[in-house]
């Protein structure tokens, strides 16, 4: 009778077991596999065709999209795409230069990324500065973000989420080469990080916020410059999915234990005179 028992609790605790840890994969995969904006295989949906010359008329991308501008050598470029919690974006820029017969040597080109507050934010890695040969058809430039934070403390220059601006412009060339047209190609992608990123606390809205907002409120945020499934909802990080999952394993085994240590002790009734 009590090895029946006990084996009925060891079936029952396994099955429990198994049982919270496949929903707890399961839940953690959903998180991990929420889409986020990416490049699509034919390098990026069509966007705009023109770019700003201010921070207050940067146009507007959304991430994924391939933006594209026809300027003039020493003209500074301007877009704006919108950045949520657990994202690293990635900015990239190509340059397509004019005849070489028309240049007059070599140029240098530089992409910088601002936040929402207009503060630069460094780069990771890439190659945001290059020098194209007077002979360079083209000149390509990236800059790999850090992970957009959930929540910072006041002092710190973390990127939050928000508006991020773009700003691509010539930083060294011949004077007679100003003025001389180029075409521009740039597009913002953007890898979840996932758990690893999250942090405890959120901001009460974005840097900057959704077009309706600002429009509300007359404010100069390019319009557009929200994600297109809206914010992120702030407190629920997939650190509280696995800090309950944790939780709930943690009681099943203590219930699994104490039911094999009752099985293996003595009977709940005890025979009269023993």
């Amino acid at each position: 009778m009590r090895t029946t028992r006990r084996n009925t609790l060891r079936r029952g605790g396994v099955g429990a077991l198994l049982a919270a840890v496949t929903l707890l994969t399961s839940a953690g995969a959903a998180v991990a596999d929420d889409p986020s904006p990416s490049a699509s295989a034919d390098g990026g949906a069509a966007g705009p065709t023109e770019a700003g010359t201010t921070f207050r008329t940067a146009t507007a991308i959304q991430q994924g999209q391939k933006a594209t501008a026809e300027a003039s050598t020493g003209d500074y470029l301007y877009w704006a795409f919108p950045a949520d919690a657990g994202q690293r974006p990635t900015v990239r820029a190509k340059v397509s230069l004019p005849e070489s017969a028309t240049r007059h040597g070599a140029s240098t080109w530089q992409i910088d990324v601002y936040d929402g507050l207009r503060r630069r934010q460094a780069c990771m890695y890439g190659h945001q500065t290059r020098k194209a040969a007077p002979d360079a058809g083209t000149v390509e430039l990236s800059c790999v973000l850090r992970t957009v934070r959930a929540w910072s403390e006041p002092w710190a220059s973390d990127p939050l989420p928000g508006s991020y601006y773009v700003r691509l412009t010539v930083v060294g060339l011949a004077e007679e080469d100003l003025g001389l047209p180029v075409h521009v190609e740039t597009q913002a992608d953007s890898a979840d990080q996932g758990g690893a990123a999250d942090v405890d606390g959120a901001l009460a809205e974005p840097m900057v916020p959704g077009a309706s907002a600002v429009s509300a409120k007359g404010g100069s945020a390019p319009a557009g410059t929200e994600p297109e499934d809206g914010w992120s909802s702030g407190w629920w990080t997939s650190r509280w999915l696995w800090t309950v999952g944790g939780g709930v394993l943690a009681a099943l085994a203590g219930v699994f234990g104490y039911g094999l240590t009752r099985g293996n002790g003595r009977p709940s009734r005890v025979p009269p005179g023993v």
